[in-house]
């Protein structure tokens, strides 16, 4: 009998730096770097989504203010594969 094969690890969360490329997209940063606006959390939604292929529930978007939020959540979800 084969041993099954072990599931695949959940894909790695972006770190900060990666957060901070995907956001440089847009172009300049303005006001204080470490918030995200509504622009740039629409923009941080599509690049996760198209790159994870997973969609972000709206109780996830909610707890995204910075880019430590947005690290964290990130994680949590892609724990969860």
């Amino acid at each position: 009998m084969s041993n099954p094969s072990p599931l695949p690890a959940p894909p790695a969360a972006p770190g900060r730096a990666e957060i901070i490329d995907w956001l440089a997209g847009l172009g300049e940063r303005s006001g204080e770097l470490e918030r995200i606006d509504s622009m740039e959390l629409a923009w941080l939604v599509h690049q996760v989504e198209q790159r994870y292929a997973i969609e972000l529930a709206d109780e996830y978007l909610d707890r995204i203010r910075t880019i430590d939020d947005a690290v964290a959540v990130l994680a949590e979800v892609l724990s969860h594969g």
